[in-house]
């Protein structure tokens, strides 16, 4: 965590559309059966509206990653298919699937993991890479849980590392880690360590990226807008305030209040805003235009990925590994992903946004923005969920809806409810997985994106 005064950083996460069979992306969509046919189906990149990359977002991409326009968006729009499609393996494939994640300038190659030799054949038929290794990703996990629950400073970052298959272990002094797999009885077999000289720390510090007080003091970043009933609001980094710690705006105004907070443990936080402030569904983007957000939907290992923050404005870069464990002097943070995107103090709880989709709030870091460094960001959904809150987006196209013939809506899925990857719905007499966690919004309904639920 970056530890200045609260400000928090937008980030903006590249997602992605149409993986052509030709660079060895992944054009597939998952089999529809004739109940769904009548309905059109949304791609992916169409359903994260990728299309709409605001031109800020593709200027900071050409800045930080070197991409022309015409390539930026090209991969924002790899990206999404290719979610969708490391989604629906790690689905079937199960207790095999060892992680994904994307290569090249624009996204263009997806690499599935599997322990299984016979899984190989189905990943290549949807036009991605396969790879067969020893570790799945489940047993990499387990063995980071047990670490997570004994490390200290000394070991301040654990990750699992699906490129190499390994537990990675980052030390802040010779002999942190070995203690730590000595004391947990952890096969070094399993694990890298690696050697770094700063520890992250929080990026202390109503549109995602504006500045906001603390008690009139401290300064944190606006992750993103929300609504809570009648409510506005917005969502943030836990380590900016507690409940009751009193909010002002960018320009110094009463804005409200933090109604709930929790860190360490993980770093999620949301304020109430007082009714002179009104939520909108925007990001703050370069020069201070606005940056829309159409959704949630978070996306693979490789995908681009920009931030958004009020100290240090647009940055992008690639999200490195999900489920990430960050052991700060405050304590442990679970469930954090960790981004190559730098950040400086002022940018905590800020947005990370890919193309429209809103990906997180910022956590904390090390490095800054002139030499480079790492950032982590605390994924918003969990924070949608655990406090019931709903993410202020620009307007759907609500799609065609029902047909002649076609089954009554109704069941169990409903809009404005958050889904985990695995959870399972019934919509329309049929019964769905859902395959990329996100919020449920109106023209996102099972039958019609592929990308997001898989029928049963």
């Amino acid at each position: 965590m970056l530890k200045r005064h609260a400000r928090a950083a937008c980030t903006a996460l590249a997602a992605a559309g149409l993986l052509l069979a030709a660079t060895g992306a992944v054009a597939t969509a998952a089999p529809a059966d004739s109940a769904d046919t009548a309905r059109p189906q949304k791609s992916a990149s169409a359903t994260l509206r990728t299309a709409d990359a605001p031109p800020e977002l593709l200027v900071a991409m050409r800045r930080d990653l070197g991409l022309t326009p015409t390539q930026a968006e090209a991969r924002l729009a790899h990206e999404a298919e290719a979610g969708a499609t490391a989604a629906r393996l790690q689905a079937r494939l199960g207790a095999t699937f060892a992680g994904a994640w994307l290569d090249g300038g624009d996204a263009g190659t997806l690499t599935v993991a599997t322990t299984r030799a016979a899984d190989t054949a189905p990943i290549r038929a949807t036009g991605a890479r396969a790879k067969l290794v020893g570790r799945s990703l489940a047993d990499l996990d387990t063995a980071k849980a047990a670490l997570d629950r004994a490390a200290t400073a000394g070991t301040p970052v654990r990750y699992v590392d699906p490129r190499g298959n390994t537990l990675v272990v980052e030390e802040t002094r010779p002999g942190a880690a070995a203690a730590l797999l000595a004391a947990t009885g952890t096969d070094a077999a399993l694990v890298t360590v690696v050697r770094t000289a700063e520890a992250p720390r929080p990026l202390y510090d109503l549109r995602g990226g504006d500045a906001y007080y603390m008690n009139g003091s401290g300064r944190c970043s606006v992750g993103f807008p929300i609504t809570k009933g009648t409510v506005n609001g917005f969502a943030t980094a836990g380590h900016c305030g507690r409940a009751g710690t009193a909010t002002s705006g960018f320009n110094q105004v009463a804005q409200g209040s933090f109604q709930a907070s929790v860190f360490p443990g993980n770093d999620m936080a949301w304020v109430a805003a007082n009714a002179n402030w009104t939520s909108t569904p925007y990001v703050k983007g370069s020069g201070g235009a606005n940056a829309q957000v159409t959704g949630s939907v978070l996306q693979p290992v490789g995908a681009s990925v920009c931030r958004s923050g009020s100290t240090t404005g647009w940055h992008c870069g690639t999200i490195q590994q999900h489920n990430t464990s960050v052991t700060y002097p405050e304590g442990t943070i679970s469930g954090v992903t960790r981004t190559t995107v730098c950040a400086e103090p002022g940018d905590s709880g800020g947005s990370y946004i890919s193309g429209s989709q809103a990906q997180g709030v910022t956590s904390g870091g090390s490095g800054n923005c002139s030499s480079g460094g790492t950032t982590f960001f605390q994924p918003l959904n969990p924070i949608l969920s655990a406090y019931g809150l709903t993410l202020k987006v620009t307007g759907n196209d609500p799609g065609p809806g029902p047909g002649p013939g076609d089954p009554e809506p109704g069941g169990t899925w409903k809009a404005g409810s958050v889904y985990a990857a695995g959870a399972t719905v019934t919509y329309g007499g049929a019964s769905y997985r859902c395959i990329q966690g996100h919020q449920a919004q109106t023209g996102w309904e099972p039958p019609v994106v592929p990308a997001l639920w898989q029928r049963l």
